[in-house]
């Protein structure tokens, strides 16, 4: 699974920019993160903050009341209010939630690549790159998604090409969850994913037999 582009995982590097190019904010956000949003009734008073070097206390002023340039937490948070990821191939045009204000360039733009040199090594029949978007890695991390692959596959025979697609319909429906009182659940009682969920399978190794 490669590493993710959040906002908390790129904290450091949203609030070094809002930092450093301050007008990329427009006078509606802040990048100094407080433990909650201050309020006017404490202005003036001394607060724990942390920016993009270090944490410490400050007292409040006017434009530390802005609206925190991200904000949430784990999957719920969102930069700038609107988006919750800080790597985007494309979105030119995205500007925060009723604003004219753009969120571009607290975007990555570089993609990250790894190069997996299929001569190097051996495969066997049930061994397959599964592709997916955030809906699937949302609710599932990939030693889950590796114990769907054994039991899909392995109820099938290995020349049987439909077993793919039923492998990639399964890591489909099992982030899905199912449906209960109170929304889709998964088996451990967690929501199932909200998100868009797409997912390829791409065998690696010739049907049957070693290549």
């Amino acid at each position: 699974m490669f590493g993710e582009f959040t906002p908390e995982t790129e904290h450091q590097h949203l609030q070094l920019l809002g930092f450093l190019k301050p007008e990329l904010l427009g006078g509606e956000f802040t990048h100094l993160e407080f433990p909650c949003r201050a309020q006017p009734k404490e202005l003036g008073q001394r607060m724990l903050y942390r920016d993009q070097n270090m944490t410490a206390y400050k007292k409040i002023q006017l434009e530390d009341l802005r609206f925190p340039l991200f904000c949430g937490e784990g999957k719920k948070a969102r930069v700038m209010a609107t988006i919750g990821v800080t790597r985007g191939l494309g979105d030119h045009n995205l500007n925060v939630c009723r604003s004219t204000l753009p969120i571009k360039p607290f975007l990555s733009c570089f993609p990250e690549v790894r190069v997996y040199d299929l001569t190097q090594y051996e495969h066997c029949p049930d061994d397959v790159l599964v592709l997916g978007t955030d809906g699937l890695w949302d609710v599932t991390n990939d030693c889950e998604v590796a114990a769907t692959v054994d039991r899909v596959l392995s109820a099938y025979e290995p020349n049987d090409p439909s077993r793919f697609t039923a492998l990639a319909q399964a890591l489909v429906l099992g982030p899905r969850g199912t449906p209960r009182d109170h929304g889709w659940h998964l088996p451990n009682n967690k929501l199932g994913s909200g998100d868009d969920i797409s997912v390829f399978v791409i065998p690696l190794g010739g049907p049957g037999s070693y290549s």
